[in-house]
């Protein structure tokens, strides 16, 4: 009973691994914040970013996704349309890594053994990030580093990818991050000590931006796409 139960897993197992379609690939492109320092234009990258990503696409319209990216974000008073954070002059700089694991939605079709036709879609992508930052504080308008720190963030990405080749995925997107934190700049230090200290909108917690372009490598046997 072992030894055929024992098959049958190893059978099972080996058919759903050859029953997909994978990908693995890099991001290139830019970030920019937007919090209590610096502009407030959501989509104006002013620092590098990059990392790698690999997807399982469980279907036609939707993908398992699993990344990493890192890039420095950076917010400076003097670049604000508004006055007052101008007169105010703050200015920083943060170090972001991120893990980020979740789902991607096709609008169309996305069926990447389909040799005649060049395929392209609009999709969309959420799920949930793990990023690591430096706590900072600001004393006497100069910015420093307290401790280093962890938090939660909530990916929402809208992109435009195209198959330019047989195994290659062409794609540019758009991604804002809703973090759990409101000190990425140091407006709102989390040390009791440094409470004076802060400053900003206590309402709102910071968001940062992911724009650039994907380039993956598809690998793995036709598969069968059944209803589920």
């Amino acid at each position: 009973m072992r030894k055929i139960f024992f098959l049958f897993f190893c059978l099972l197992t080996n058919n759903f691994l050859n029953a997909q379609i994978h990908e693995i690939g890099v991001f290139l492109g830019g970030s920019n914040f937007v919090g209590d320092v610096g502009k407030t234009s959501y989509i104006s990258p002013n620092e590098p970013a990059f990392g790698i990503l690999y997807k399982w696409n469980k279907s036609p319209r939707h993908s398992y996704r699993i990344s990493y990216m890192q890039s420095t974000v950076s917010g400076n008073d003097k670049d604000s349309d508004e006055p007052a954070r101008s007169l105010r002059g703050y200015s920083f700089e943060n170090n972001i890594k991120e893990f980020s694991i979740g789902m991607e939605f096709n609008f169309f079709d996305f069926n990447l053994h389909e040799e005649l036709k060049r395929k392209f879609t609009p999709y969309v992508y959420s799920g949930i990030n793990y990023f690591i930052y430096n706590e900072l504080y600001v004393l006497n308008g100069e910015t420093k580093k307290d401790y280093q720190e962890s938090e939660i963030a909530i990916p929402i990405t809208l992109g435009l990818k195209s198959k330019i080749t047989s195994s290659l995925v062409l794609g540019f997107e758009v991604g804002a991050r809703y973090t759990f934190t409101d000190n990425i700049d140091g407006s709102q230090p989390k040390n009791k000590n440094l409470e004076p200290l802060k400053f900003g909108n206590v309402n709102s917690n910071d968001w940062y931006v992911f724009s650039g372009f994907t380039l993956t490598y598809t690998f793995g046997n036709k598969p069968c796409y059944c209803a589920d």
